[in-house]
């Protein structure tokens, strides 16, 4: 199964060369979406052996996704994975991730950081924040409640059911949306544990608990489109 990785990338100059390193023994090819990033991400990344698409503007990592996933579908993946640049997602569950895939077992997999894999580094106050967006994608989005991570970033899909998962939303709210997509449709789908690392660097680029308001304000925009 040919398995092509897509990283949407924003100012990650300095860590999208070990990123894209670390994910190729476990993927057939990288995609790197510079997401309009001010620095020389999009360089970096060539240089690492990713090939890379830009966005002129800054769109969100949503925008970056779409993007990435409609590249990937162009150049016969059959298989794609969508892991973040910063590093805090450990490649090495990826094998796992395309496992439950290749068996032809499920069509979309899921990586869940709360399945018994200690996540390194995580704050209390993050870990309030997925509560906070769990409690609202199982009330408000109609999500199963055994879907234990509510914004993974990290996930693995086949070709189709990319093509049949039509998310519109251009930053922080993609993963509630694409959940609600998958849960609410007739695709087979699983969560596996993975590991993420927390960094200093990645908490200050991540996500703050006022987020948990802007993805509840998008997904309510959303509904209208």
């Amino acid at each position: 199964m040919r398995t092509i990785a897509i990283i949407p990338a924003y100012n990650e100059e300095k860590r999208i060369v070990a990123t894209v390193a670390s994910i190729c023994p476990f993927v057939d090819g990288v995609i790197v979406v510079d997401d309009g990033s001010s620095d020389a991400t999009a360089h970096a990344a060539r240089v690492a052996g990713a090939n890379v698409f830009i966005h002129a503007l800054n769109r969100g990592q949503g925008a970056g996704l779409r993007t990435g996933t409609e590249a990937a579908l162009k150049i016969g993946a059959e298989c794609l994975v969508h892991i973040d640049a910063d590093g805090q997602h450990d490649p090495s569950f990826i094998p796992a991730m395309l496992a439950p895939i290749r068996a032809r077992e499920a069509d979309i997999v899921l990586g869940s950081r709360f399945m018994g894999v200690h996540a390194v580094g995580m704050p209390f106050s993050r870990r309030m924040l997925h509560v906070a967006i769990r409690f609202f994608n199982v009330f408000a989005m109609g999500i199963p409640r055994r879907m234990t991570d509510p914004q993974s970033g990290m996930r693995a899909m086949t070709a189709d059911a990319a093509r049949r998962i039509p998310f519109t939303q251009d930053r922080m709210a993609h993963c509630s949306e694409i959940l609600r997509l998958v849960t609410h449709s007739d695709l087979r789908w699983v969560e596996v544990p993975i590991r993420v690392r927390y960094t200093d660097a990645s908490l200050a680029k991540g996500q703050k608990s006022r987020d948990a308001l802007k993805i509840v304000w998008q997904l309510f925009l959303g509904a209208f489109k």
